[in-house]
């Protein structure tokens, strides 16, 4: 059974599957182009990853980084957005393929399909290292955080308590950082006027990192300016230690073991099947190895962009996977697409032109590199701050996150630390412990 793709009416049928930075980029480039979109994607919201961690440490609201795919478009009759989860693609009968059993044809297919957490091989840790990609990953993460705290409030066993009150981050990268420093600054400064039998401010704070430096993909200067910021916050940094087990209450590194009830996988994605789908080469992290034009080789009716892909910088290494290269590859695709619909030369091959990378450390603590120049400190914190707030969409969520913003700046309260669930019989404390009574 196939599904059309919007009311083609003999226009050129473009699928897109994903609706990210990328693919919402193609969207965006094809505006009054002769085609008829359809935009697949297997939830309703699209979501701005880069402040994802402020919502997995009670900074942010959901609602405050995501937004309805369909009300982005609402205004592009070109566009039918449909909510399912694509299972594969039919290249020969130029199908994609769903998971209801349905089909969806295309003339031009764009594979937007982003990336996975990636555990090196060791799967059965997902479970206990919980990955942030999604809203429920960052939900769940947040919930996981703010739960230690009460389970320690009532628990009387001290070598529980500890452990309870000990959050480990894998992966030194941006994320891990990111996630280090706001969980320090949370413990320390938002929480300890709130409980009374523990004191907040002692939790631990440990970032594991395989690699021998913080933020190894940065220059070294600014590397060891973040590793100096987060011990100041009282992160403990272990470095050059890779993880070789994940367990519900500890994790080990090196030649150590650590009891521990909050561990957070910062340390590696994998991108989705889409090669998979395909039969196309891809490397080793699973994504695609795409022409100078981002077609799948072998396949010009299809492209792949943003994580789901692997192309070469002008450096030479790869580009990497962040907002500003999924947009600049999804311009280019809706560009050469265009060039094709009206019977133009192709532009020239891709190239990725480096805007600069950023990572917040804390609250006035902040890197960025341009490459042209390098900033740290309270001004790189202050410009980080300002770039997330003009790419995020719309006036009611720029407004929204700037004076959540300086609600935290000024009085250090977060004021989305909301535990949705309860706390499940899983966390809770066994039925013969006790609470502590009050202090």
């Amino acid at each position: 059974m196939n599904t059309e793709s919007a009311h083609s009416n003999g226009l050129h049928r473009v699928v897109i599957v994903g609706g990210g930075f990328g693919g919402l980029e193609v969207v965006k480039g094809l505006r009054g182009a002769p085609v008829a979109i359809t935009l697949i994607d297997r939830r309703n919201h699209h979501l701005f990853q880069p402040l994802l961690y402020q919502v997995a440490t009670a900074s942010l609201a959901t609602s405050e980084i995501a937004w309805p795919i369909r009300s982005l478009v609402r205004d592009r009759k070109d566009v039918t957005t449909l909510l399912a989860t694509v299972t594969g693609v039919d290249a020969g009968q130029r199908r994609v393929m769903l998971e209801d059993g349905t089909a969806v044809p295309y003339d031009t297919l764009v594979l937007a399909t982003g990336a996975r957490h990636a555990y090196f091989g060791h799967d059965e840790w997902e479970p206990f290292a919980l990955g942030l990609k999604t809203i429920e990953d960052a939900t769940t993460i947040r919930r996981r955080i703010l739960v230690a705290f009460e389970q320690a409030e009532r628990e009387t066993d001290h070598a529980v308590q500890t452990a309870l009150l000990t959050f480990v981050i894998v992966g030194a990268g941006p994320t891990g950082v990111e996630l280090a420093g706001t969980i320090a600054e949370l413990a320390q400064h938002t929480l300890p006027r709130e409980f009374r039998n523990i004191d907040p401010s002692t939790a631990r704070v440990v970032l594991i990192e395989a690699g021998p430096r913080v933020l190894g993909g940065f220059p070294e200067t600014l590397s060891e300016y973040a590793r100096t910021a987060l011990e100041k916050l009282g992160v403990e940094i272990e470095l050059g230690k890779p993880v070789s087990d994940c367990r519900a209450d500890s994790v080990t590194y090196g030649d150590r073991r650590l009891p521990t009830r909050t561990i957070i996988w910062a340390a590696g994605v994998r991108a989705s099947p889409a090669a998979e789908w395909l039969g196309a080469p891809a490397d080793g992290a699973g994504r695609l190895k795409v022409s100078p034009d981002l077609s799948v080789p072998n396949h010009p009716d299809i492209f792949a962009i943003g994580d789901t892909v692997t192309i070469a910088a002008p450096d030479g290494k790869p580009a990497p996977g962040i907002a500003p290269a999924a947009k600049q590859e999804g311009h280019y695709v809706a560009t050469v697409l265009k060039a094709r619909l009206r019977g133009k030369a192709a532009p020239a091959p891709f190239r990725y032109r480096h805007q600069g990378s950023l990572a917040q450390i804390g609250k006035r603590r902040a890197v960025i590199d341009f490459g042209w120049t390098k900033l740290r400190g309270a001004l790189a914190w202050w410009l980080w701050g300002l770039v997330h707030i003009y790419f995020l969409i719309g006036a009611r969520a720029r407004l929204s996150v700037a004076l959540s913003w300086l609600w935290i700046h000024t009085f250090n309260q977060r004021s989305a630390r909301l535990i949705t669930q309860g706390m499940p019989a899983a966390d809770a404390l066994p039925r013969d412990r006790q609470a502590p009574e009050p202090s």
